[in-house]
């Protein structure tokens, strides 16, 4: 499709749109970038937003491509060194693949002070990267004066540090500054008064600040409020004044407010202006003083290049006393200051001339970012600078001799400037086992190609694995992959593809998950050859395993993760820090059954009644039939063995489905209205029979009120489109699950209204059923409830008629269905947007639209490229660190949030040492051992762990099986059976991990506990 009639593609970017919404992707797709500078920051920058979408990128650099360049762009070749190309010439193409809805083109004008730089007005914003300070204050200033200004941002790596600078014009409107949906919060309460203070319901912290508009809706008695909006004055977690309320009612009950998003103004000065008073962001607070220190340091930097048309010369001691120098005298002009720091200038110095791509990529990442908000409006924007340095990757080297540091004609000589020969060495040597080959994997790979991870042949690799095959989804952030790859495997194409950017490097591709079933694989032996293990999921279960897995192991954990513009990094290391599974997150606070069935209040809720509809009917009651069927093959044994009064699990709900199994497509409609019946309108009836609006609770207080909602009950309209929509929907899903065909023409308007004409609804008759009203009741399994004689009575004369009416083998099967929700042509969202639609009308909710609504139902997680690659970058960062056996001080945590923009790194959490007794401590990653043989008795194995560790065991446990308790009869007697005996380990089992308690001090005091204890079976099982 040609960049001019661009469309939104949903598959293409149904993760992003979630992050920026609708209107800033339309943004997005009629803006114009110019990007100057192909070096390694430059490429990240370029590569991020034709992910994202703009429509227009044109490219800027004549400069040639070396062999140095190949360390840092990932989209220039070998080859392209050899014919002499210019950077913009060889990358162009590769950057336009990447998105084929964006137009990428380049521009070969002389970018220099003697440039007219009117060819920049067709552009919303400029980007300089490798620009001389002097160039990027011309180009500044002349996109600061043009009406409106054209947003225009600076971007530098030197070395260990990098800088964005962000100038959006002197007034900036940004819609949304946040990207946070506002919560519906419910009111205790509201105070008639001057001021009135609003309370929220069961203490629910209400977020606000000062100054902060809120709107009011659906509130009782104080109905003046409803629809308007009020500034707040928060006076705690849970109450804020709003003003004057005295002369409106009384408050009686009910009601909720949302905050009011409204749009913000942003001011910039020009570079030139800014750099004397700067606005920095301080992104690690243990070093508070970090960013003007490399303020003063990277202005000194520009000033030495000035002056000597050049970068400091690797190494050079006179080069870096001249940096520091003129670092002391930038810094004695700054109105804001911090002390100079010697050993940041000096490290500057000396890698200025190199790049550590990782680097590259967290500032790429970022500055990324910030290209979206100028063109979008969508996000606050940087004001005005942010720096970010890797000293803490530097700092241990400095020691290394000069030569180290020298170039040596490859691809890696500009991190060599930075981390030396003989880390890079290591680097090399690297076994790297990656689990996951999505979004944060292929900027992994990325990293781990232009670093040299594992290409040493005799000892370095790099092993990744991924089940997954590729969408048309992933495309949009999984830059390794092209349209032609859809449907292959991410693991072996994102090698292949990395083999591209390196040749060099090692790449070992697996198909398979890592889970417990894969431990044959991925066993004790696979991980004793590794020197860490890095993981790029998308999901907590599987990184607890991991994480588990490599604590067992005692290997180095890289982790992970983002969700839209948020991102985190964990670094886990043995004996140092704290593993991934020392912190759990609280548990995700699910909605009460009865909420869900009866009383929902927000739209979460209809979302997720619709979705579970969906479940139950489409998917696990079909399972359930089917499964019910292999167990008993005929549905004449089945008769028999009820008439007997034998009792079946399942029967009574599979021999009604089986009675009421539809033969035609006309029955499918039918059923599907009476469904409409049942759900929006019976339902409706049934409640308020039960809770008429005037019911009160003993305390006197009306039943009706928040967050409880009285329902209303919808008259069926085939006219509505909802209405329509649904019966359609559920139609369709029900032929499908029963194998009855239909045509296209069977689903207009015309033919289902002729079917619904002669469905007949029975007259609605109130149920004396009762109603759960109780928030901590569970959902009941009515497979497992036994039934009444009535029903097995009702079961067995369903089931004879079905008999009678000659059930084929093709009724005793079903076809459940898996929910799809990128797939729009079959349904499932059609049915689960308009049920979720027709209850929230139901209850007085405002419907979410289909966006959202897929958003909820399939549990999707908010992505972008920028995220990612910042995120990415940061973890091979500290990667480095590890593999260089870094002190605990050196590592860094990191969390950021692109969309305010803010950036945290602090220091991982050390590792606890737990004391057992008398000195005697342990922590996570201790494992003590005993090593036994075929004859070793549980005696003999207590014997030997009171021996080596000084300590008397008192209980024994094997997984949840009690191997040796004292006070247990006859647990005695088992002191003289062997281990193999007591636990019969399995062929390919070497050891078990057991837990043992220790004796107390002092009699009465509770046993001790202690690290697991691990049991060789024999000598020959005893690891390395």
């Amino acid at each position: 499709m040609a960049a001019d009639s661009m469309e939104i593609d949903d598959s293409l970017y149904s993760r992003q749109r979630y992050v920026l919404g609708d209107s800033a992707m339309h943004q997005m797709a009629q803006s114009s970038v110019f990007l100057s500078g192909m070096g390694g920051l430059g490429i990240e920058i370029a590569k991020n937003i034709v992910l994202a979408g703009v429509k227009t990128v044109t490219l800027h650099d004549t400069k040639q491509c070396e062999t140095w360049d190949l360390g840092s762009n990932f989209f220039i070749r070998k080859e392209d060194v050899l014919n002499q190309r210019k950077r913009g010439e060889a990358v162009c193409p590769r950057v336009a693949e990447l998105n084929p809805y964006v137009h990428v083109d380049l521009s070969s004008v002389a970018l220099d002070d003697n440039t007219d730089l009117s060819f920049l007005r067709k552009y919303q914003c400029v980007i300089l990267t490798e620009a001389r300070l002097s160039l990027q204050k011309r180009v500044n200033e002349f996109c600061h004066l043009q009406q409106p200004p054209i947003r225009f941002i600076g971007c530098d790596a030197y070395g260990i540090c990098a800088r964005v600078f962000c100038d959006f014009g002197e007034e900036f409107e940004v819609s949304d500054p946040t990207g946070e949906e506002p919560k519906e919060i419910f009111i205790q309460s509201i105070t008639k008064d001057n001021p009135g203070v609003v309370t929220c319901m069961d203490n629910q912290p209400h977020g606000l600040q000062t100054g902060q508009s809120v709107v009011f809706r659906e509130v009782n008695g104080m109905k003046e409020l409803n629809g308007t909006a009020r500034q707040v004055s928060v006076l705690s977690p849970y109450s804020f004044a709003i003003g004057d309320t005295s002369q409106l009612q009384i408050y009686e009950h009910g009601g909720f407010f949302v905050l009011l998003k409204s749009p913000k103004t942003y001011r910039f000065e020009t570079l030139e202006r800014h750099l004397c008073d700067p606005q920095v962001l301080t992104p690690d607070f243990s070093k508070p003083e970090a960013p003007l220190q490399i303020h003063a340091a990277m202005l000194a930097l520009d000033t030495f290049q000035e002056q000597h048309s050049r970068l400091p010369n690797t190494g050079c001691v006179q080069d870096a006393e001249v940096l520091l120098k003129l670092t002391d005298e930038v810094n004695a002009t700054l109105r804001d200051k911090a002390p100079v720091n010697t050993e940041l200038v000096c490290c500057l110095s000396r890698t200025a001339r190199g790049t550590l791509p990782p680097l590259a990529a967290a500032v790429g990442g970022l500055a990324s970012q910030e290209v979206l908000k100028a063109i979008t409006g969508k996000f606050a924007p940087l004001q005005q600078l942010f720096y970010l340095d890797a000293i803490e990757v530097v700092r241990p080297l400095q020691s290394l001799p000069a030569e180290e540091f020298f170039p040596r004609g490859d691809r890696y000589d500009g991190l060599r400037a930075c981390i030396g020969e003989s880390m890079c060495e290591e680097l090399h040597k690297l076994r790297v086992f990656m689990v996951g080959c999505g979004a944060i994997g292929c900027e992994m790979l990325k990293n781990f190609a232009l670093l040299g991870v594992g290409l040493a042949k005799s000892s370095g690799e790099v092993c990744i694995t991924d089940p997954d095959l590729i969408e048309k989804s992933n495309l949009n952030r999984q830059f390794l992959f092209r349209p032609h790859h859809i449907q292959k495997p991410k693991s072996t194409t994102a090698a292949e593809a990395t083999l591209e950017i390196n040749p060099d490097l090692q790449v070992d591709a697996h198909l398979n998950k890592v889970c417990p079933a894969t431990e044959g694989i991925y066993s004790d032996t696979f991980y004793s050859r590794l020197n860490l293990v890095v993981t790029a999921l998308d999901n907590v279960e599987a990184r607890r395993y991991v994480d588990c897995r490599c604590v067992s192991n005692q290997r180095p954990l890289l982790d992970s993760g983002t969700m839209g513009t948020k991102g985190h990094t964990e670094i886990i290391v043995p004996n140092l820090t704290e593993s991934y599974n020392s912190h759990r997150d609280p548990p995700e606070e699910e909605i009460p059954f009865c909420t869900l069935k009866s009383f929902p209040s927000v739209i979460e809720h209809t979302i997720q009644w619709a979705r579970d509809k969906f479940e139950n009917l489409f998917a696990h009651k079909p399972s359930m039939y089917n499964s019910f069927w292999q167990t008993h093959s005929s549905a004449e044994v089945v008769l028999q063995r009820m008439q007997g009064g034998e009792s079946l699990e399942g029967s009574f709900q599979v021999i009604k489905l089986l009675s009421r199994w539809p033969s035609q497509w006309r029955q499918c409609i039918t059923v599907a209205r009476l469904k409409f019946e049942k759900y929006f309108t019976r339902k409706a009836r049934q409640l308020l029979h039960s809770f008429p609006l005037d019911t009160r609770l003993k305390d006197g207080s009306l039943f009706w009120q928040s967050p409880k909602r009285p329902p209303a009950p919808i008259e069926f309209d085939l006219k509505d489109t909802l209405h329509f929509t649904f019966i359609v929907s559920m139609a369709r899903l029900l032929a499908g699950i029963y194998n009855i065909p239909y045509s296209e023409n069977d689903v207009s308007e015309e033919a289902v209204t002729r079917i619904l004409s002669d469905v007949k609804i029975p007259e609605y008759r109130p149920s004396q059923k009762c109603i759960e009203t109780d928030e901590t009741a569970k959902k009941p399994d009515f497979m497992k409830m036994p039934l009444s004689s009535e029903e097995e009575r009702e079961a067995i004369i369903q089931l004879e008629q079905a008999i009678a009416t000659d059930v084929t083998l093709e009724r005793l099967r079903m076809r459940p269905v898996l929910f799809e929700k990128d797939d729009d042509s079959n349904g499932h969202m059609d049915f689960v947007a308009s049920a979720s639609s027709l209850r929230a009308n139901m209850y007085s909710i405002e419907p979410a639209d289909r966006l959202k609504t897929k958003r909820i139902a399939g549990k999707i997680i908010p992505a972008i490229a920028t995220a990612t690659a910042a995120v990415a970058g940061q973890v091979a960062l500290e990667m480095i660190k590890v593999v260089g056996g870094y002190e605990f001080e050196s590592f860094k945590n990191c969390f950021f949030n692109l969309a305010i923009p803010v950036m945290v790194l602090t220091e991982p959490a050390p590792v606890k040492q737990t004391l057992i007794r008398d000195n005697i401590y342990f922590s996570i990653w201790d494992c003590w051992t005993i090593v036994g043989h075929e004859d070793f008795t549980l005696s003999d194995f207590m014997n030997a762990v009171r021996e080596k560790y000084g300590i008397e065991p008192t209980m024994v446990v094997h997984g949840v099986k009690m191997l040796y308790v004292p006070v247990m009869p006859g647990h005695s007697k088992r002191l003289k059976l062997t281990m193999q005996k007591l636990i019969k380990p399995s062929v390919d089992r070497r050891y078990v991990d057991l837990t043992v308690s220790f004796a107390p001090e002092a009699d009465g005091d509770e046993d001790l506990p202690g690290p697991p204890v691990r049991y060789y079976f024999s000598h020959n099982g005893e690891k390395p």
